[in-house]
């Protein structure tokens, strides 16, 4: 791996990384309704990490 990252690289990564992360937790009532209690990771889309799964940045 480089020293230097570029700055575009560096922005792909930076979106995928947001991609992965939990969906706000005022969705789950949104969704379900008050009584229902859901983990917000079920709404991610793409749940990757950076052990498994890796992205073609």
């Amino acid at each position: 791996m480089s020293r230097y990252t570029h700055p575009a690289k560096k922005k792909r990564l930076a979106k995928k990384n947001r991609q992965t992360r939990w969906a706000p937790f005022w969705s789950v009532p949104k969704i379900y309704g008050q009584g229902r209690r859901v983990h917000p990771g079920r709404h991610t889309a793409k749940k990757r990490t950076w052990r498994r799964g890796k992205t073609k940045a």
